[in-house]
Formats: structure tokens, C-alpha cells, sequence
């Protein structure tokens, strides 16, 4: 007899969100797709990325909750570098996208810079469905298309003094009025260390709702890390740096009492100011229990034995 062992996050297939749920918008992307491909794949670089969406789903993650309608979750973000308001999305609209390059460099065999589109005809694309939960104490699930970081760091090909992988977003003031707020450390910074970024779960987004990733979701390419608090999840990257000392992260910098290196979600460890016992769930009038590293301890927990003494969630 074959016996499935789940995983302590997943669940039975009948229970995750129907696929019907996006037939109708992936018929229709995919559709568009197509026509897409045959008429500008070769010519149009950013037209022919779009022919990657939606792609497939991998279906070894799956949620507890059905995933977030986009009406919700596309209007509710942090994006500091375009102002305090969760309505980030009109002055997201700023953001240049295309072209977009990314730089790897630091202990590393050769640094180099590739193209985002380049990137991503490189490594492919899936589908993932992640929850995600904001130290704010509310929490989304999000289907996103990406690929795992740990695929960047085998392109990297990092020396073993890398212990840290250094995210960094872009830094712009004419575009992004939140940049010009002087006490603010920016470029926003955020930091991994090398078993956490190799870890399976950690995953570079490129888009998401099974097409390229709109602006306010930090277009287009950002981090996302499902068992730490979103402000680890860096948005709009452009330089990963492989490095021997801990990074100073850019949360931690303004604020290290309430927002640490580690960041990942427990229940049990309340913020400064708030309880982080339940959570929001965006889209729904619930309130819902928040679980040990976001429910994916099985995955995770034992990236952080004998670092106990370490503040691993704040």
C-alpha cells in the first residue's frame, strides 16, 4: 500500500481553492498569451515575458483558506518608498518596470548583472500558494508565479565565506516620493542567511493572479518569505549580494526593538504594541489563530536549532 505523508501545512486536495475559481481568467490569459507569443516573442522583450503567465501550478503547496480576491489584496500594501497609505497603488503607477537589471555580486565566483526577463527564461516560472502574513497582524494568500531563490543562488555560484545574502530594492527619489523622507534608511536592505535563502520555500515573485506582477505588489521582482512577517519579503529588487557579516536590514535599522534580523511569525511573541496571536484575514470580517512560522514550521524550524538565543521572533 502507498501512504501520502502531507506535510503539516498542506491539506487533502479537496479542501484547497477550486481551480475554477481562475478557469475563466486563465483561459484568458492564456488565450492572449498565445497571440502574444506568435506575434511579438523574439521582437518585444516585456510582451514576450507576458507569455510566460500564468504558469504552471505546483501543486506540493497548498492553503488552508481560500486564496484573496485581487480586488482586496491589490489595494492594500506597504510600499514605504511610495508613501505610508495602504492605497499605495496610484503612486505606484510611478514605477519604470522596463527595462529592469539586477546585479549579483559580493563573495561570489564573478559578479554579474542579468535582465529580469533574461532571468526568467533562464530559471522558468510555477505557480505557488503562499500565505502571507504582515506583522501588522492581518495576512493575505496570494498565488505567485516565481521561481525558488535557491535557483539564483546556484547561477551566483557563492564562495564558502557567504554566510548572508543581502537583498537590496531600487533607489530612486524622483519616482518614489516616500525615498525622500530623510530619516528613513534607505534603500530599503533586507537580509537571508544562506540556509534560509536555499530553504524550498523561499521564492523569488514575478508575478501573481497568473500575470506579471503589478507595481504595487513591488513589480518586478521581489522576495517572498511565507514563514517571517512581510517586511521580509523585499519588494522591487535590484542588487543580491552574497556576504560574510549579517546584514543590517532597513526595519532593523530604524527600529530594532520592534522589528529584528529573524522576523519570523510566532504567535506566542507579541510585538511591542500589539498582540500577534490572530490575525486579519484580508477580504473576510475573520479573525483567524496565526500558527508557529506561519504554518510552515515542518519546513523551517529546523533552520534555527541551537540559535536559540537569538531574538528569531521579533
Amino acid at each position: 500500500m502507498h501512504i501520502m505523508r502531507r506535510r503539516g501545512w498542506e491539506i487533502p486536495e479537496h479542501r484547497a481553492t477550486p481551480e475554477a475559481v481562475f478557469l475563466n481568467r486563465r483561459a484568458l490569459l492564456g488565450g492572449a498569451a498565445g497571440l502574444v507569443a506568435a506575434s511579438s516573442l523574439g521582437r518585444n522583450p516585456a510582451l514576450a515575458a507576458e507569455a510566460l503567465y500564468p504558469a504552471r501550478r505546483n501543486e506540493g503547496y497548498t492553503l488552508d483558506r481560500a486564496v484573496t480576491p485581487e480586488r482586496y489584496s491589490g489595494d492594500y500594501n506597504n510600499f514605504y518608498e511610495f508613501g505610508t497609505s495602504k492605497t499605495v497603488l496610484p503612486a505606484a503607477n510611478a514605477l519604470k518596470t522596463s527595462p529592469w537589471t539586477i546585479k549579483i555580486d559580493g563573495l561570489v565566483e564573478k559578479p554579474f548583472e542579468i535582465g529580469v526577463d533574461d532571468l526568467i527564461r533562464k530559471v522558468g516560472l510555477e505557480e505557488r500558494l503562499y500565505r502571507h502574513r504582515c506583522v501588522e497582524a492581518w495576512s493575505m494568500a496570494v498565488p505567485w508565479t516565481g521561481f525558488p531563490l535557491s535557483k539564483l543562488v546556484a547561477l551566483a555560484k557563492p564562495g564558502s565565506g557567504a554566510k548572508y545574502v543581502q537583498f537590496q530594492t531600487f533607489l530612486d527619489k524622483g519616482m518614489a516620493p516616500g525615498q525622500r523622507q530623510f530619516f528613513y534608511p534607505w534603500p530599503y536592505l533586507e537580509g537571508l542567511t544562506m540556509a534560509e535563502a536555499n530553504n524550498d520555500l523561499a521564492f523569488l515573485v514575478t508575478g501573481v493572479y497568473g500575470k506579471p506582477l503589478p507595481n504595487q505588489f513591488g513589480a518586478p521582482i521581489r522576495l517572498a518569505v511565507p514563514w517571517k512577517y512581510g517586511f521580509k519579503s523585499a519588494k522591487s529588487l535590484v542588487k543580491v549580494s552574497f556576504v560574510a557579516e549579517r546584514p543590517k536590514t532597513f526595519w532593523e535599522g530604524l527600529q530594532a526593538s520592534e522589528y529584528g534580523f529573524w522576523a519570523n511569525v510566532n504567535p506566542a511573541v507579541p510585538h511591542p504594541r500589539w498582540s500577534q496571536a490572530s490575525e486579519r484575514v484580508l477580504g473576510t470580517d475573520q479573525r483567524v489563530p496565526t500558527l508557529i512560522y506561519n504554518g510552515y514550521g515542518e519546513q523551517v524550524a529546523d533552520l534555527y536549532k541551537g540559535l536559540e538565543k537569538e531574538r528569531l521572533f521579533v
